[in-house]
């Protein structure tokens, strides 16, 4: 056989075996371009459940943390509410307990102008009373003392002398009485003003006490009861989907071989197979 087609059959084999060659080559880079692109995405798929079970977690604290803090500020919000209606209510109570002693205070106090101004009565009328025994025991004396005149007058003289006498006792008499009338109704114009005065001076304490009475407390109204906020609206958190992964491009396990057998069957057809067919063929003799 010719040397070329040697070379020839030697370049289809080394031609086909590289097609074969480089076809099992890209086989197995598809393999671990496929086992990576797996593994990729098992990861990828991993964080996003990691990540998706973490926000389930802190959805749930946080849902629990609110309804903790909306409960705790409730049952403050009560027992504020309860402790100021209680100080209140007590508040009113000795409100309550201080009117009473002002009325008590202020009863005492009337009760003590009453008596003060009762007395202060007494004693003026007291002061008139014995004025008028004085006036009487004057007048009295002062008609023995006429009479006892008269008499002189009658034993010691006779005649005109003795009317005169009589007279001048009767006139004496007549302006001591004028005398003693016009005193008594003074004395009895000012009892009347002292009396009046007693009964101003009595009008004006009792205004003065009225008036420093405390004035009758009223209930005030409850403290309104606290109300609740509306409940919050929570939304769960969406869904963490996986990291997209972009798949690997196969590489063709066909082009190697199909490169291998086109080049080995170039390499053939350029073989001249008829003339070395020729050579080999030798006729009979």
């Amino acid at each position: 056989m010719p040397v070329g087609a040697i070379f020839a059959g030697i370049s289809a084999i080394t031609g086909i075996a590289g097609g074969i060659f480089g076809a099992s080559q890209a086989d197995q880079q598809n393999q671990e371009a496929k086992q990576a692109y797996d593994e990729q995405k098992r990861l990828a798929q991993e964080a996003a459940d990691k990540t998706n079970e973490y926000n389930k977690r802190v959805f749930e604290v946080d849902k629990q943390n609110y309804y903790n803090t909306r409960s705790y500020e409730w049952e403050t919000a009560l027992r504020s509410w309860q402790y100021n209606q209680s100080i209140q209510d007590y508040n009113y109570l000795q409100t309550v307990k201080q009117y009473g002693k002002s009325v008590e205070n202020t009863r005492d106090q009337l009760t003590y102008n009453s008596l003060a101004a009762m007395q202060a009565y007494e004693s003026e009328q007291s002061a008139l009373n014995e004025l008028l025994t004085e006036d009487r025991f004057n007048r009295q004396g002062m008609l023995v003392q006429q009479l006892q005149n008269e008499g002189k007058a009658a034993l010691g003289q006779a005649g005109r002398s003795r009317t005169k006498a009589l007279q001048a006792s009767i006139a004496d008499m007549g302006r001591n009485a004028a005398i003693m009338d016009a005193s008594l109704s003074s004395s009895f114009e000012q009892s009347q003003r002292n009396m009046m005065d007693i009964s101003m001076r009595k009008y004006g304490t009792d205004m003065q006490t009225l008036a420093s009475m405390m004035i009758q407390p009223e209930r005030p109204l409850d403290i309104p009861a606290p109300t609740q906020t509306p409940e919050r609206i929570f939304i769960e958190p969406m869904e963490v989907l996986p990291q997209a992964i972009q798949a690997p491009r196969q590489q063709s396990v066909f082009a190697p071989l199909v490169s291998g057998l086109s080049s080995a069957a170039g390499t053939l057809a350029q073989v001249d197979w008829a003339s070395i067919g020729k050579q080999q063929y030798k006729p009979p003799k």
